[in-house]
């Protein structure tokens, strides 16, 4: 009895898959064959040549011994190196003075005031402190010197590195009045 069940699903499978494939002979091709017969038909044409390329010419930079078009002639260079370096360093023995930890983009002029003939600048710091600061007074990390109290300024002279080994250079900065 058991071999009667095993036998009939198979043999239904088989009917099954033998009457799909009969289906797919039957399908009509005619017109794929037809345009395959009107291709072959046709004469060949004729294939053009590759192109002929002509072979890289490798240039070669001659002027790497040459000094950069962007930097100054050599001896001006020596010379101002010299020169900055002979006169400009920063005072290293001095006491650091209290603006002196902030940058000075983080500083701003509020008012200025004359004391007994002497201008000073009102200064505020990043924290919210004001200071009075006069000329010769330091601010700023770079060595920055108060040269000049103006009415509505503070121009100082800043001390840094021309990327040199000690080699040093005086940047001018100026903070403005801010309005209120």
């Amino acid at each position: 009895m058991l071999n009667k069940l095993t036998t009939v699903p198979g043999t239904a499978s088989l009917i099954l898959s033998v009457g799909l494939l009969s289906a797919c002979g039957a399908s009509n091709v005619g017109d794929l064959q037809q345009f395959v017969d009107d291709k072959s038909e046709r004469p060949g044409g004729l294939i053009e040549p590759i192109p002929t390329f002509t072979a890289y010419e490798a240039f070669t930079y001659s002027a790497t011994s040459m000094r950069s078009p962007f930097d100054r002639p050599i001896e001006v260079v020596e010379l101002t190196t010299l020169r900055l370096r002979a006169t400009v360093a920063p005072e290293r023995t001095r006491p650091k003075e209290f603006l002196e930890q902030f940058s000075v983009d983080s500083l701003s002029m509020v008012g200025r005031l004359q004391r007994q003939g002497v201008e000073w600048a009102l200064l505020r710091d990043p924290i919210g402190g004001i200071h009075r600061v006069r000329e010769g007074n330091y601010l700023g990390p770079d060595h920055g010197k108060v040269v000049d109290v103006g009415d509505g300024y503070i121009a100082i002279m800043e001390i840094v590195t021309d990327g040199t080994l000690n080699g040093w250079v005086e940047r001018p900065r100026t903070l403005e009045l801010v309005a209120q």
